[in-house]
């Protein structure tokens, strides 16, 4: 079976986005260009950050229409990096809430790209 092991996200500008990440995910890309940025995280994922101005096939979609989401064990971790994100300035969508998958809270990337942080609930 194939499982998906890399997500790109289409950028404004790869340099920018790239230093966000950097900042975000405390880690440095292991390729970075004028049009494209690679990190590789720990747990294998790979996040690349392509120039929408160049990728081909063209590309006609708007930001914000997927999540990265990142997986905590603890509510009070969710509101640890929430404090943390929200005090570097990053746009909120929504405040920790609890849903009926756990608690969870959304803010976006400088490209508008929603970022969702959760620890599941002990029933889901």
């Amino acid at each position: 079976m194939v499982h998906p092991d890399f997500t790109i996200l289409f950028v404004d500008n790869p340099f920018a986005s790239a230093a966000f990440y950097r900042d975000l995910l405390g880690v440095e890309p292991v390729e970075s260009s004028p049009t494209f940025a690679l990190f590789v995280l720990s747990n294998g994922l790979k996040l690349g950050l392509w120039s929408r101005h160049t990728a081909q096939p063209a590309v006609t979609a708007e930001s914000g229409s997927v999540e990265i989401c990142y997986r905590l064990e603890k509510p009070a971790d969710v509101d640890r990096i929430y404090s943390d994100w929200a005090s570097k300035g990053l746009r909120v969508l929504q405040t920790p809430v609890n849903l009926d998958f756990g608690y969870t809270f959304v803010v976006t990337d400088p490209g508008g790209h929603r970022l969702r942080v959760y620890a599941r609930s002990e029933a889901a």
